[in-house]
């Protein structure tokens, strides 16, 4: 991906900005009584933070596996995010592909809950991370 410094920062601020709004989503749902809904929210605003981050290095991976590859490589090794991240990511991805394509699948209040905080960890320290590139770059 071949962006200009001022295309990555305005694509990784809007990204971040989509997170927090999925984000919302998830606790919507969730008060709501969507626990699955809230569930998938709360990975694809953590995929959207996790994007944002990417795309400050020139990285926009196609798949979702390629997403946590990414992350791993361009922000776990070098020390900028915990494994923990990752794990969140992992975790989260995981309860959303089971919701969304297994039979039968259920969740229910305390694990949709649960994922609403990996969420908010993610997408806090994610913005902490985008924001202190952007004033290196």
């Amino acid at each position: 991906m071949t962006l200009t410094r001022d295309e990555k920062t305005a694509l990784a601020e809007y990204r971040i900005q989509k997170a927090k709004s999925i984000y919302e989503d998830a606790l919507f749902n969730l008060k709501s009584g969507r626990y699955a809904t809230a569930v998938n929210r709360s990975y694809y605003a953590v995929l959207a933070a996790a994007r944002a981050l990417l795309v400050l290095r020139g990285v926009d991976p196609v798949t979702h596996s390629g997403c946590k590859t990414m992350l791993s490589l361009h922000f776990v090794k070098p020390g900028l995010l915990s494994k923990d991240m990752v794990e969140d990511f992992k975790i989260l991805l995981a309860m959303r592909t089971d919701l969304d394509y297994g039979d039968f699948e259920e969740v229910d209040k305390q694990k949709a809950e649960d994922s609403l905080r990996r969420a908010e960890r993610f997408l806090k320290r994610a913005g902490e991370v985008v924001r202190t590139l952007i004033a290196e770059m």
